[in-house]
């Protein structure tokens, strides 16, 4: 149920609701979607996660067996590779977590006239219907017309992740985006010391691959590294900066008067991120239980909600 608000016309279009016989699908209701795992059949999404994915492994084979394996000093080659593979590992976590959760969708279908009976509504009290996948819309939520369901608290649709991101995985999308900046960093750091060693050696045991390959192998990883450390450096800003201003980027573009009462920054950390701060906010395991897939795989495999 949600009041009435006048800037959400321009958001809803108003069509009568449907008719009696045209009855709610109870499979789509929130409680079973919890049990489906998350996928967004769009080709250019799909591309771009598998792109992202490639990108991550090309600069960890460049990082481990072009500059850390052929170094002599043992320790700057275990530390940094181990610092630099977990924090890969924390990143593509980050982005399948991200990727394969339920954003917040609204359930399709859910505006019939039973449902809108059971809602209790007093008089006077307006509700909204989206007429693109007949579901009362919440208040903040918005349509995606790539995912095809309205989104609580929609951020944005990233093709990076193939995914919205929105109430429910907004999360795990800023640790994606703050481990990739974390790598990023690191990789330049990594190409810089390498070249000096290289230079100052003459190339000569500098790496186990010819001096020409090395150095096109470092300077496609420089190039990848800056343009991910500016791109997702930025993104984690802008994402940090809504969380504390509860304000989501559609709501911003759109100069959206809040009609909710704005939670203060700390607030709206914690709602994100759960609870106190503690490790578990840039844990992107938490809260996944293998338990649960395992039951998923017995039942017969995961659904996948489109």
């Amino acid at each position: 149920t949600m009041q009435s608000s006048g800037h959400r016309f321009r958001d809803v279009e108003h069509h009568p609701l449907l008719a009696d016989n045209e009855s709610f699908d109870s499979s789509s209701s929130e409680a079973d979607m919890a049990e489906r795992v998350w996928f967004i059949r769009d080709g250019c999404g799909m591309v771009c996660a598998i792109m992202t994915w490639l990108l991550v492994v090309y600069a960890d084979f460049v990082v481990t067996f072009v500059m850390l394996l052929p170094s002599k000093d043992f320790w700057y080659s275990v530390i940094n590779g181990v610092l630099f593979n977990c924090l890969a590992v924390l990143a593509l976590s980050s982005h399948l977590r991200t990727m394969l959760t339920d954003p917040g969708a609204v359930p399709k279908g859910n505006a019939t006239k039973e449902y809108m009976d059971n809602l209790q509504l007093k008089p006077g009290e307006v509700i909204y219907k989206c007429p693109k996948c007949c579901s009362i819309k919440p208040e903040r939520a918005h349509h995606c017309s790539i995912c095809k369901r309205c989104i609580r608290k929609m951020d944005h649709h990233c093709p990076w992740v193939n995914n919205c991101v929105g109430e429910k995985n907004q999360r795990f999308f800023v640790l994606f985006t703050m481990y990739i900046a974390l790598i990023s960093a690191h990789a330049l750091v990594l190409c810089g010391f390498q070249f000096f060693s290289c230079v100052r050696g003459q190339w000569t045991e500098c790496s186990d691959f010819s001096p020409p390959v090395t150095v096109i192998l470092m300077i496609f990883l420089c190039l990848e590294g800056f343009l991910f450390l500016t791109f997702t450096a930025v993104m984690f800003g802008t994402q940090i900066h809504s969380i504390c201003n509860d304000e989501t980027e559609i709501e911003r573009l759109k100069s959206e008067k809040p009609t909710w009462e704005r939670r203060l920054r700390w607030e709206g950390m914690k709602s994100v991120f759960g609870g106190q701060p503690s490790l578990l906010w840039i844990n992107p395991f938490a809260g996944f239980r293998i338990r649960r897939l395992l039951l998923r795989g017995k039942k017969g495999g995961p659904e996948f909600s489109v």
